[in-house]
């Protein structure tokens, strides 16, 4: 793992304090490449992690219906062999998405069922 310092105003610092924690999965999500609907669905988390919530939050988190059902319709397009270049890459999208999502949440699993 590489180590990244920057440098921010105390300001900034104070507010991104109490969100620390989810630093690194919301510099991912925002890398992933919003040029598609599939922005939406990363909004909606990023949206969701910058609330600091608790880790059983996380573990339990589900995205929208709206994102749930566009997945389904894009599976389903993509199985009937009617998939566009453009709704390709977003499913690559919400692929990149889930899996950082999954790896969260497996991050998160062992110390929850500790308890």
């Amino acid at each position: 793992m590489v180590e990244f310092t920057i440098q921010l105003s105390n300001a900034f610092a104070n507010r991104l304090a109490p969100i620390r924690q989810w630093l690194p999965t919301i510099l991912e999500l925002s890398l992933v490449g919003f040029k598609t609907p599939a922005a939406i669905t990363a909004t909606e988390i990023i949206a969701f992690l910058s609330g600091n919530p608790s880790p059983e939050a996380v573990f339990h988190y589900h995205v929208s219906q709206r994102a749930q059902k566009r997945l389904r319709h894009l599976l389903a397009v993509n199985a009937a062999g009617q998939v566009s270049p453009d709704e390709d890459r977003e499913l690559d999208e919400i692929e990149k998405i889930e899996h950082i999502m999954i790896m969260l949440k497996a991050h998160l699993a062992p110390a929850l069922y500790e308890k």
